[in-house]
């Protein structure tokens, strides 16, 4: 026995894989970025241990994460098709009365996912919760996402931009704030889907392959694609750009029948997949995104058939005929209803100046469009180094580099027209800086390796170019490199120390600890009230009441209901009797109100409703006309969605006051006056803030409130024990009004 174990051992030291050096230094540089990936995404944690007990707590980040778990929960409980089989699950503790239809209304490929995976540690004996599971789950993502662009760099350019790619992706800012601790939402499979998705095609074009291989890639690229119609709404970005990609190969006349078959099988199953998704049904294939996918494989088969035509004659008549069954067919179903548009806010990102005419969507500070300097802000000095990627790619100009060109150009585009979707701009951004780093460093590591003989001439001599012109060179280039990877853009360590947003407070600035008074307002909820209590606030809290306060709220941030979003405006905006009337019609119990004042008393305007009620205003006054012929209002005081002319009614400097610029020079001076807007302080969030405002002066400052509510009394209010001493001298008030209906 002894005998047969040496001899077993022996065998396999003959049979030990051989690594050499190069191998061995690429393997361990990429294990250090990916571990710098996940632990740097992770650097949100100390936001999560209360202060008060030293316990850590995971909560998620922002506010759709929440939904995302609550969706999440709900398949851990009753099983992976429970949501839509056999009956479609309608959670009516959201948009009360009427409640939503969660498989017509979310993508389940991010909580289907989150849901195995974490029935697969469980069964494996992991002991973790499922918040915070779903807390520490992005980073996990964007950690796969900079292993699967090192492959799809590797493939672009080699072993040099792969690993590039993968550091950059690590480190970009905007991807960074998607993926790090908490940020649960679609965002996280999604950018990993699409550089997977790209991979996948990309190789099941290569021409060297066989057959064989190419439709297994096709196969897999289709799944992927389909995951990703599963997962995220942005799925028409990479649906658009390989229809883009393949129209500029056919006009490039590098048609190929491997082309028309990878195209046919990708985007066939992808799309078979994504039809048979509540959310998106059969209707997906005819909206006006889709509908090139189908205009570009009928040209794919075209260039099949005219290549197989022997005549130019008999080639031109196919032409004609193609084109006019293909142009009369679009118009066929145009005119017959058919074809549908895409949702608004995908329209705004291609054309941005239509937010104008949306308020809603306006009043969401990441859609606006990005300004240059934000963007050199968040990539600093890499942006050179795209753009010299861009140079090499049009200087090769292979498949692959097209698609990178074409990959970053409207990526750029998307990323300028809305500040959420540089996001989209990271793995496109990646590629490419990595490939002008490797373009510009190859000739001076060639020259290090064999120095050339070449001579310069002097004024009196010939002198020989060494290897030390090429060693300054690239020593130079790693300087600037270490600018933003070991002493990254500020932006970076902005999304490093942040803290989750309950953490923070939903404030514009970074406590220094964590803020409690949301945390304690939710924990009120869940201790004092039921699930079926009906509390009204603005929208943007919706999801932290349901699923953390367990009551039931009228509207969130899935926006599904603009009329009930408009509605929620004007009671806030309203007087008393008249928020009161709309109040009825919901049946509502409690009002929510957030406000963020300063240590002397005065509204800081750090991320409370202070400085949302222009939105709130201006939303609800889209539908003037509907609320003056239901009665709520009367003519003459209904205000219109026009920004200036709401600031006209309720206060130009703030609401409540008027700012009359006596110097008339554009800013607030100690000569000009500020004088009561009487519309704005007679609004009913004035009030509930005020009030709020006053309560707090009360216990820190001994002033008696003078704001006398008709309707409303106070439930309970979190940050009144707060003396402006933390927080940087911000104090965020969560103020709760149990609403007193008049009898009779």
């Amino acid at each position: 026995m002894k005998n047969r174990i040496a001899n077993g051992l022996k065998m396999l030291v003959k049979v030990r894989p051989k690594i050499n050096h190069a191998s061995l230094i690429k393997i361990s540089t990429l294990v250090i970025i990916l571990f710098i990936a996940f632990s740097i995404r992770l650097f949100p944690l100390k936001w999560e241990i209360d202060p008060s007990t030293g316990k850590t707590s995971l909560l998620l980040s922002e506010f759709d994460p929440y939904f995302q778990y609550r969706f999440t929960e709900y398949i851990v409980k009753n099983g992976f098709i429970s949501w839509a089989w056999p009956n479609q699950w309608v959670d009516y503790q959201r948009w009360y009365p009427y409640g939503i239809n969660v498989a017509k209304a979310a993508f389940p490929g991010l909580p289907l996912t989150a849901a195995f995976l974490y029935q697969v540690i469980s069964i494996l004996g992991v002991n973790i919760d499922l918040m915070s599971f779903c807390a520490i789950f992005p980073a996990i993502m964007g950690m796969l996402a900079s292993l699967a662009i090192y492959f799809l760099g590797k493939d672009l350019g080699g072993e040099p931009v792969g690993l590039l790619a993968a550091l950059f992706l690590a480190l970009h800012p905007s991807y960074v704030q998607r993926t790090s601790l908490g940020f649960f939402d679609d965002e996280t499979v999604g950018i990993l889907s699409m550089i997977v998705f790209a991979f996948l095609f990309l190789r099941a074009i290569d021409d060297y392959r066989d057959m064989g291989s190419s439709i297994k890639y096709s196969l897999a690229a289709g799944a992927t694609l389909g995951y990703f119609c599963a997962s995220w709404g942005a799925a028409y970005y990479p649906i658009g750009l390989v229809t883009i990609f393949t129209l500029a190969l056919i006009i490039m006349n590098r048609y190929t029948r491997r082309l028309l078959l990878v195209y046919s099988i990708t985007f066939g199953l992808g799309l078979f997949i994504a039809i048979n998704i509540p959310k998106l049904s059969t209707g997906y294939l005819l909206t006006s995104a889709i509908l090139p996918t189908t205009g570009v494989f009928g040209l794919l088969c075209l260039a099949e058939v005219v290549k197989n035509v022997p005549t130019k004659r008999d080639k031109a008549i196919t032409v004609i005929v193609f084109a006019t069954l293909l142009i009369g067919g679009f118009l066929t179903l145009w005119q017959l209803g058919y074809v549908r548009d895409i949702a608004g806010k995908f329209v705004s990102v291609i054309n941005p100046f239509t937010r104008e005419a949306s308020p809603l969507i306006e009043s969401v500070a990441e859609h606006r469009i990005s300004a240059w300097g934000s963007i050199y802000y968040e990539l600093g000095i890499t942006i050179i180094f795209f753009m010299l990627g861009l140079f090499f790619a049009m200087r090769t100009f292979t498949n692959r580099s097209l698609f990178l060109i074409l990959f970053g150009l409207t990526s750029l585009y998307f990323a300028c027209s809305m500040v959420r979707l540089l996001v989209l701009l990271a793995p496109a951004f990646s590629l490419l800086a990595a490939t002008g780093v490797n373009g510009l460093i190859k000739p001076f590591v060639t020259i290090l390796k064999n120095p050339p003989k070449i001579s310069v001439k002097k004024k009196f001599e010939l002198k020989h170019v060494g290897r030390e012109f090429s060693g300054i060179a690239v020593f130079l280039l790693f300087i600037i490199l270490m600018t933003n990877v070991a002493f990254p853009s500020p932006k970076i360590y902005m999304q490093i120390i942040a803290p989750t947003t309950i953490s923070g407070g939903s404030l514009s600035i970074v406590p220094e600890e964590p803020v409690q008074e949301w945390i304690n307002m939710l924990k009120w909820m869940r201790s004092n009230l039921n699930a079926t209590t009906v509390v009204c606030s603005w929208w943007d809290y919706g999801y932290w009441l349901t699923i953390l306060g367990n009551v039931t709220s009228l509207a969130d941030n899935a926006t599904i209901n603009s009329t009930q979003i408009e509605n929620i405006g004007f009671i806030f905006m309203a007087n008393e009797t008249q928020a009161l009337n709309m109040l009825r019609l919901y049946d509502a119990k409690y009002i929510l109100v957030y406000i963020t004042i300063d240590s002397n008393g005065n509204w800081a305007n750090v991320g409370g409703d202070e400085g949302k009620w222009m939105w709130m205003a201006s939303i609800s006054g889209k539908a003037r006309s509907r609320l003056i012929e239901s009665g709520f209002i009367p003519a003459e005081e209904m205000w219109t969605e026009n920004l200036d002319e709401v600031r006209a009614i309720f206060g130009n400097y703030t609401l409540g006051k008027y700012w009359i610029d006596a110097n008339k020079n554009g800013r607030l001076d100690s000569g000009d006056n500020i004088v009561d807007a009487p519309r704005g302080q007679n609004s009913t969030i004035y009030k509930l803030m005020m009030y709020a405002t006053e309560r707090w002066k009360q216990v820190h400052q001994g002033i008696t409130p003078t704001t006398k509510l008709m309707y409303f009394k106070e439930a309970y209010i979190a940050g009144l024990e707060n003396d402006g001493s933390k927080y940087k001298g911000a104090i965020p008030l969560v103020a709760l009004y149990e609403i007193n209906y008049p009898t009779g």
